[in-house]
């Protein structure tokens, strides 16, 4: 079985409302609360970072599916939203939208949009961050799959 290990290091030099740092080989940025929960807004947070999370591994998943399927794309887009909870001071991930609009090249026959609309779905179900949350965070797709005019 192979394993991969990513790491990411960061520094929090205050209490609540300071704004720390988070960084990797390829990342670097401040964090902090968002404004949305009292914080300084500064940089990225928690929430974001898990929607990015997501968001990018479902789309790369969905084109690597594409590519296998050797279905041709003239564009692939997508918005993400994430929900959170607030009760009685319990802060809770409750659910990701993604919204992605996948444009098949022109040409592309009926078969290749219905295999992309099947794609499209089971890229959410494959995707390792989809997989992880499942069970605490739900889901939600909102596809829109159409062949260039």
């Amino acid at each position: 079985m192979n394993t991969h290990s990513f790491y990411i290091k960061t520094d929090w030099p205050g209490l609540r409302n300071d704004v720390g740092t988070l960084t990797s080989t390829t990342l670097n940025t401040e964090i902090s609360i968002p404004p949305e929960m009292d914080g300084p807004g500064t940089g990225t947070n928690p929430d974001e970072m898990l929607l990015g999370a997501a968001a990018t591994c479902y789309i790369i998943t969905l084109a690597a599916m594409l590519e296998r399927s050797r279905i041709p794309k003239a564009s692939l887009t997508m918005e993400s939203e994430g929900i959170v909870e607030v009760e009685k001071g319990v802060i809770t991930y409750k659910k990701i939208i993604h919204r992605p609009i996948l444009v098949l090249s022109k040409g592309c026959t009926e078969k290749e949009l219905a295999a992309g609309k099947k794609l499209a779905v089971k890229a959410e179900q494959s995707c390792m961050i989809s997989r992880a949350v499942k069970g605490n965070v739900d889901i939600e797709l909102e596809e829109t799959v159409m062949i260039q005019d």
